[in-house]
């Protein structure tokens, strides 16, 4: 049986805490045929430095600065698709991998052409009681990208464990780098699926992933501003006028909630996100 190519590409920014536990579940993967490479967003808490002493045999990419999820991640697909990869597997450096669940992946993806993007099932942490993702939504009027379970008829597949074919990247092109975080996953899924390609929930392949990036304010951010760009974007032209009234609608709501506690810092946040999108 011949094994198609695949390039496990995780991206690393200052995952001291995670990095080590994340690589040592792909090198115990009984994949037969594949690279791991990891980029890094210019760390700086040693975690990239240590990740090269321990895993000397990986291929391995430092940008000089913090770049965001979607650039990041392209520098390295760039390079995989040059090496000749088959198949590029995006995985968060939070998030770690079962022994077989590459192998499954590809099992799946090799059994229809048409299936362009797929995923495992990913559970938070080692709690196989509570799913993290197995498939989401695209919700047009409320603005929001919903983890669902909707294996059968998933609407995107997330970034933390994304197994894309090559023939994806060669019609869509890479991730959108206009998202520095957050929604990426969704838009390159929307237009993988607008090319024709199929997306696919894996169920008997697992990933647990155990969320860092959850615990920073900036998340808060970044999921407005990236999710204005999806939905500017992505939507037609009737859904476009709507958004443009919902999205007045929450701004006047989020100053006057500044203006009853003026100290909200979500509530800031998210001020920032509408005020500096102006300049997008």
């Amino acid at each position: 049986m011949q094994y198609p190519k695949v390039f496990v590409v995780i991206l690393n920014y200052n995952g001291k805490d995670v990095l080590k536990k994340c690589l040592e579940s792909v090198y115990k993967s009984d994949y037969p045929n594949m690279e791991i490479v990891v980029v890094d967003n210019n760390s700086q808490d040693n975690s990239f430095v240590e990740a090269r002493v321990l895993f000397s045999k990986f291929n391995f990419i430092q940008n000089n600065q913090n770049i965001g999820f979607a650039a990041g991640n392209n520098v390295a697909i760039k390079w995989a698709l040059e090496k000749m990869a088959d198949y590029v597997f995006l995985l968060n450096n939070d998030a770690f991998l079962e022994k077989n669940t590459l192998s499954k992946l590809i099992k799946e993806a090799r059994k229809d052409k048409s299936f362009g993007i797929l995923s495992p099932i990913i559970y938070t942490g080692k709690n196989k009681k509570r799913i993290w993702f197995s498939g989401g939504n695209i919700n047009w009027l409320r603005m929001k990208v919903e983890h669902k379970d909707n294996i059968k008829n998933t609407q995107f597949i997330t970034g933390c464990a994304m197994l894309i074919k090559k023939d994806v990247f060669k019609k869509v092109g890479l991730l959108d780098e206009r998202f520095f975080l957050y929604y990426e996953d969704a838009d390159f899924s929307y237009r993988a699926r607008k090319s024709g390609f199929k997306l696919k929930i894996v169920s008997d392949a697992i990933v647990y992933h155990f969320e860092k990036s959850s615990e920073s304010l900036n998340k808060i951010y970044y999921l407005v501003f990236s999710g204005i760009i999806f939905f500017r974007k992505n939507a037609n032209w009737a859904i476009r006028i709507y958004i443009e009234a919902y999205l007045l609608a929450r701004k006047i709501k989020n100053k006057y909630d500044l203006i009853r506690n003026p100290e909200d810092k979500e509530k800031i946040l998210v001020q920032k996100a509408y005020r500096e999108i102006k300049n997008c």
